[in-house]
């Protein structure tokens, strides 16, 4: 039994986020060993003289969290050295599988062709800062200004002084919550979220808290309740489609956001990666809350997922912190990649791109919507994937097994989940990572495991 305990003094609402912040404190400082056994349940909750529920509710965040483990008939143990995460989606495309795990752009020959005119073009026409210059701003004075012009596509407006160029959306989205989120503060999100997020929130050392949604996204009383009780820093949101279950936030909503956000004074963290994919769409929330919002957008997903760059506007505010993280994490972005950006954007091959990607993407949604007739699944017609619920006698991890099983890859639903709350069995499936007939038999098999029998896998031993 370790000798270290909880302070009851410091316990504050709600309790059981407070206790486990206590102990994850703890941990990271050395005073819990790697290993240490934690008391039991009804031994702290004595002690503390809290409720056992909380007690078990601390463990379980702290389980979520990856601090410790819990093991049946020996108690809980510190666990410092942790198993990462395994990606939602395959780690390399193997044998004859139908890949729609990966959230990818729809890609023909035609993407490859114009990134190797595009560098053919970068071969004769390259400037001299872009090849031999180390200072940031030796290279991006054009660039910035070139986005100005894209993010008033993305229905932003934005001073080219507030803009940097990131090595996509996650480059951009680690430097944002970097700027806002010290070490031991929290950061609230959906509960159905970005996948890396959990991961993240423990690398740089943040909490992460999962609030609940609806059909319109993140819901509004629920993070003013959250930053009322807890010292929330930030929420991160994903109100374009991008999110997992394929959510377009209405303008009302988005506003709701941003005054919420406005009246506890925290930041906001907008991860808006389709732009201008995504047609007749409400303005960013970072058109509602400019002054507070940190606003990420990239190339990537919508045009050729070798254009690896991106966009991050942030308010004055933030800007010397973006650019101080961004100079420790990154230095800068890639030079190269930045001149076929700008090109791109600014002879509109970026919008062609676009555009050819928003028509291929709603004929793959009206094929989902052929073979998947009669299953209840969500979607919108420019995204790149469909959220699919599971009926209540399908596990999750079997269901996946089986369609894998069937020569299909899918993305498990759990490794979007940030909150603790009751959890629906679902799945995600790209659209966009194969072809239209891979993408027709990959969905059919997931069709007929629906609707037919439920089989458990039998294990050979």
């Amino acid at each position: 039994m370790t000798l270290w305990q909880p302070d009851p003094a410091l316990i504050r609402r709600p309790a059981y986020q407070s206790l486990a912040d206590q102990f994850a404190r703890a941990i990271h400082d050395g005073r819990l060993a790697n290993g240490a056994r934690l008391p039991t349940h009804r031994r702290l909750a004595d002690d503390l003289k809290l409720s056992v529920q909380t007690v078990s509710r601390a463990y379980e965040e702290l389980i979520r969290r990856g601090l410790i483990s819990g093991e049946i008939g020996r108690g809980s143990f510190v666990q410092t050295q942790r198993r990462e995460p395994e990606p939602p989606y395959l780690p390399e495309r193997l044998g004859e599988i139908i890949d729609l795990s990966i959230l990818k752009p729809v890609c023909e020959p035609m993407h490859l062709e114009r990134l190797k005119q595009a560098l053919g073009w970068l071969a004769e026409n390259l400037p001299s800062s872009s090849a031999l210059s180390f200072r940031p701003n030796m290279v991006f004075p054009r660039h910035r200004a070139v986005a100005v012009d894209w993010l008033k596509l993305c229905g932003l407006d934005a001073s080219a002084q507030n803009i940097s160029l990131t090595n996509g959306a996650t480059a951009g989205m680690t430097v944002a919550l970097m700027s806002v989120a010290p070490p031991g503060s929290t950061v609230a999100t959906e509960a159905i979220g970005h996948h890396t997020l959990v991961p993240l929130a423990r690398y740089l050392g943040f909490n992460l808290e999962g609030l609940p949604i609806d059909g319109n996204g993140l819901i509004p009383e629920a993070l003013d309740e959250a930053c009322r009780l807890s010292d929330i820093r930030a929420v991160f949101v994903q109100p374009s489609v991008i999110n997992p279950t394929a959510t377009l936030m209405d303008a009302a909503r988005r506003a709701e956001i941003a005054a919420v956000a406005r009246k506890h004074d925290i930041a906001i963290i907008e991860n808006d990666v389709l732009g201008p994919l995504v047609e007749d769409r409400p303005p960013p929330v970072a058109a509602y809350a400019p002054e507070r919002t940190l606003y990420v957008t990239s190339f990537t997903k919508i045009t050729v997922p070798g254009l690896r760059i991106g966009y991050l506007a942030a308010p004055d505010r933030y800007v010397a912190a973006v650019a101080n993280r961004h100079l420790v994490s990154n230095w800068m972005a890639t030079p190269l990649v930045a001149e076929i950006a700008t090109k791109w954007v600014t002879d509109g091959t970026a919008m062609e791109l676009v555009r050819w990607q928003r028509a291929a993407l709603r004929r793959r949604q009206d094929i989902a919507a052929q073979v998947l007739a009669g299953v209840d699944y969500r979607a919108r017609r420019d995204g790149l994937h469909v959220w699919l619920q599971l009926p209540a006698d399908r596990t999750e991890e079997s269901f996946v097994a089986q369609a894998r099983l069937q020569g299909v890859a899918i993305a498990p639903g759990t490794s979007f989940r940030i909150s603790d709350a009751p959890w629906h069995p679902a799945v995600r499936i790209s659209l966009g990572s194969t072809t239209e007939g891979e993408l027709r038999a990959g969905l059919g098999v997931v069709t007929k495991l629906l609707l037919g029998d439920p089989e458990h896998l039998l294990l050979a031993i």
